[in-house]
């Protein structure tokens, strides 16, 4: 099937969710989902602290970090600002594959395209902050022979991207929560947003001293294209678990796309730095990737639960 005729061709995913909940293994299940079912697939690796994406991909060694490509942090003396201080686009960042270095580019057997903003370690001291590689979340379109890919971005643990108006930038988020208060809490958080940016919310300006840098950013947030959130059930231990959470989500009208159980074989994974196996996954990601496209362009609120 050509990948242009798929519900979710060109759009931008982000991954969010509380440390542990397991976002970073739902990205790359859902990556292998949608790359069955044949879509063109890029994972962008956003999170800047986290390490080990690519091998869960299967792939030997990550790509050069894109942030040397758009020209290097702001904290280090380079081009690219953080939002919250500077909310002007990413420059340049309209990248088609065959014009990128093939340095920067990695991909997995399946043919996933995995592409690194980079990581804090790498920087060393007196990088600043990781708010320069949130800006290459927000703003970097992937195309691959001039067209968009559908691309996942695994954010950094916890909400803070999302204050920095990561979301602007993208098309739906998936919330990753595991059984616990905390990781709930964000997934109710994450459905309220949505709402609020639907609703017209504008981004704190105050701190921006120039008129013009303060309407972009309210433009950024008038203009997002984010049309729903959808949340993933991860780590549950058994069913009396799993009706638990649903009944507590569904206090807050959510209802989960998937529920991933608590599997070893997914937590040795991770540890022996080996690709993630799906073993019996594959029908629960297929109904998940489903959802996810029945809700393509309605524009409604959804939500969906699920591993790191």
């Amino acid at each position: 099937m050509d990948s242009r005729n798929l519900p979710l061709s060109g759009e931008k995913i982000a991954f969010v969710g509380k440390g542990g909940a397991g976002k970073s293994t739902c990205l790359v299940l859902l990556a292998q989902a949608m790359r069955r079912r044949g879509y063109d697939v890029c994972v962008l690796d956003t999170d800047s602290t986290n390490v080990g994406l690519h091998a869960a991909l299967g792939i030997a060694q990550p790509g050069r970090s894109l942030i040397d490509h758009f020209g290097g942090m702001v904290f280090l003396g380079g081009e690219v600002t953080c939002p919250v201080d500077d909310p002007a686009p990413l420059l340049n960042g309209d990248v088609d594959l065959a014009e990128l270095p093939a340095e920067y580019i990695s991909r997995s057997d399946e043919g996933i395209v995995l592409l690194g903003a980079g990581k804090l370690a790498e920087f060393g001291v007196g990088s600043g902050c990781d708010g320069p590689l949130v800006k290459i979340a927000r703003d970097l379109t992937v195309r691959h022979r001039g067209r968009p890919m559908l691309t996942l971005v695994d954010l950094k643990a916890g909400i803070e991207d999302t204050a920095r108006g990561v979301l602007v930038g993208m098309d739906r988020a998936i919330v990753v929560t595991d059984p616990s208060t905390a990781g709930l809490g964000i997934a109710v958080y994450m459905s309220e947003l949505i709402d609020r940016l639907r609703g017209g919310a504008e981004p704190a300006t105050r701190h921006l001293e120039s008129a013009e840098l303060a309407e972009v950013a309210r433009g950024r947030y008038r203009e997002s294209r984010l049309a729903a959130v959808h949340v993933i059930l991860n780590r549950v231990a058994d069913e009396e678990e799993e009706q638990d959470v649903r009944a507590m989500l569904a206090e807050h009208g959510i209802e989960p796309i998937a529920v991933i159980p608590d599997q070893a074989a997914l937590r040795r994974a991770w540890l022996r730095s080996r690709p993630l196996p799906m073993a019996d996954l594959a029908g629960e990601l297929d109904r998940a990737v489903g959802q996810i496209e029945a809700g393509a362009g309605a524009g409604s609120r959804v939500a969906s639960v699920g591993g790191d």
